[in-house]
């Protein structure tokens, strides 16, 4: 199961208890204090992990803790430490404070990670208050209280290219024919609620992530049609390639709905419009085709290609077209 967002409670460990301790040997007269110190907690921490695609793993309980560190020991021996609680995560999960809404961390690559809660410190032990004036202290400290708090877990998607357009355009079948991905296929809308990965290869050294975002609607980034749900993925990707069906199910115009849609990645993020975009007519064995491509270019000043997930046709033109975009913006 795909899961992209979730709330969860961290709670790191307690520190151990200081201890209250004589050393007592046979001929050691007056052998003084030896409490020892407790162990510090163990703290919680998020990593990302390549590898990992969801934070389905996360959802199903709400509260991690670390372990409480252990309490001290006589003959001044300090208590274990408590162990640390990794928990690991997709790159691309955004880590924030429920209470404040803060961003503590964009764990964007493989690697990055926060310490999340961090473990409360061991309390002292009795020979911390040895002096000259008192030679038998009792007095020690418990551990401190470890961290906690309510995080909030978002993932956006990290991808080299991201496949929009209205839904049923055809995006589905395109990344299947690009790649090994296998997303769901069928005869209507919103068939991909959650985005797909695949890898697609350029040559034998090169190759990019592709992924199939979930189809937007008008008002999409009013959130009508889980429209933030979708729009967060698109954040992430370097490049558009937007995909615009020749006849779309629902008898709409092919060039309003590339209006639409362009419109709503603008409103959702400013910065979307100016996102490198790579323009693609879907289902090129459709009459209709050649003609939308046309006036699509002439309305947009841009080369448009057109493809056939069915026959093939420009799939290789569009590779090629990604990768000279990737090239351009210095990725190997």
């Amino acid at each position: 199961m795909f899961v992209d967002r979730v709330q969860i409670e961290v709670a790191a460990g307690n520190g151990g208890r200081g201890i209250c301790s004589f050393r007592r040997e046979k001929y050691v007269p007056l052998g003084g204090p030896d409490g020892g110190d407790g162990g510090d907690g163990g703290s919680v921490i998020l990593r990302a992990q390549a590898g990992v695609d969801s934070l389905s793993p996360l959802a199903h309980r709400k509260q991690w803790r670390a372990e409480h560190g252990a309490a001290g020991g006589p003959a001044n021996c300090q208590g274990a430490r408590g162990a640390d609680l990794t928990l690991l995560v997709p790159p691309g999960t955004i880590v924030s404070d429920e209470a404040t809404g803060i961003v503590l961390r964009d764990l964007a690559e493989a690697g990055a990670e926060i310490v999340a809660a961090k473990g409360g410190a061991g309390g002292w032990g009795n020979h911390h208050y040895k002096s000259s004036i008192n030679r038998a202290p009792r007095e020690t400290t418990p551990g401190v209280k470890g961290e906690c708090r309510r995080l909030v877990l978002e993932l956006k998607v990290i991808a080299d290219v991201g496949l929009v357009g209205k839904p049923n355009a055809g995006k589905s079948t395109l990344l299947s024919r690009l790649s090994r991905a296998r997303p769901e296929i069928a005869n209507y809308a919103f068939t991909t609620k959650t985005p797909i990965l695949g890898i697609v290869a350029i040559d034998r050294d090169h190759s990019f992530v592709l992924a199939d975002l979930p189809g937007l609607i008008e008002g999409a980034h009013a959130g009508v049609g889980l429209g933030h749900e979708f729009l967060r993925h698109v954040e992430r990707a370097g490049i558009l390639v937007h995909v615009v069906e020749p006849t779309p199910m629902d008898g709409t115009d092919p060039l309003a709905n590339y209006r639409t849609i362009r419109e709503e990645l603008v409103l959702y993020d400013p910065a979307l419009g100016n996102r490198p975009e790579i323009l693609v007519v879907s289902k090129a064995e459709l009459p209709d085709a050649v003609a939308v491509r046309e006036a699509l270019a002439a309305e947009t000043g841009q080369p448009v290609l057109a493809v056939s997930a069915v026959t093939g046709a420009g799939l290789e033109a569009l590779v090629r077209a990604v990768a000279q975009e990737l090239e351009r913006r210095g990725k190997p």
